[in-house]
């Protein structure tokens, strides 16, 4: 089976996504300065970390002193996901992606760059891989440092207008499968309710952010598997 093994083509096809990332981190540099984080904080976290939504989630909980296993069990829950996205991708590597390779590489797989792997003709070598990730990861920490710095230019009522793009993003994933699958639609209202009870309820005030999303995230996965589970295809 033919491989795809060029670094070029997986850096030019990383650039939509780099571009994508570019916008929506410059959104999380802002909120990260308006929870009390330094720029260089916020810099270092999208350095460490590419995952939009553990890192909203992971800021809320540290501007909350909140504990440690409260910031373990969320960015679990929150991130589990990759892991099935890495195997997943196993089935697409070439015999030049040796144990370390895989190791590194993981660090740069995203929702969007495992939708740009995975949809490769054939079998894709280390060095696409590299080039896939690449860009990605440059506009994911340069937008976050343009997005923190920006904050002590712009005025006020712009940041709060500009912190909330990365919420937008979240809400641009979720609208379209809800139009086509009742099952989504009824998990995010499902959710939606729940998050609005711990919020709004004075009873759960004690509930911290991060445990809250713990708390909304199963019971919703857990409540949809019971009521619409996903039925297997026939294979052809």
């Amino acid at each position: 089976m033919k491989s795809n093994n060029s670094y070029l083509n997986g850096l030019n096809k990383g650039i939509p996504i780099a571009l994508g990332y570019l916008s929506v981190s410059f959104g999380f540099g802002i909120t990260a300065m308006g929870k009390g984080l330094t720029g260089l904080q916020a810099i270092l976290i999208s350095m460490a970390n590419m995952t939009s939504a553990g890192q909203i989630a992971g800021i809320g909980i540290i501007a909350a002193c909140g504990p440690i296993i409260e910031m373990l069990l969320s960015q679990f829950v929150i991130n589990i996901r990759y892991c099935l996205m890495g195997i997943a991708l196993t089935q697409k590597l070439d015999n030049t992606f040796t144990t370390p390779h895989r190791l590194i590489t993981s660090f740069g797989i995203t929702d969007e760059v495992f939708a740009v792997a995975a949809s490769e003709d054939g079998l894709i070598g280390r060095r696409f891989m590299y080039g896939l990730i690449t860009l990605p990861y440059i506009g994911w920490a340069l937008g976050t440092m343009l997005g923190a710095y920006a904050g002590h230019i712009l005025p006020p009522s712009v940041c709060s207008a500009l912190g909330i793009a990365i919420y937008s993003m979240f809400i641009a994933i979720i609208i379209p499968p809800s139009k086509t699958d009742k099952g989504v639609l009824a998990a995010v209202l499902i959710s939606s309710v729940m998050s609005c009870c711990f919020y709004f309820i004075p009873l759960f005030k004690g509930i911290s952010q991060g445990f809250s999303i713990i708390i909304c995230a199963f019971v919703t996965s857990a409540l949809m598997a019971w009521i619409a589970p996903k039925k297997e295809e026939d294979d052809e």
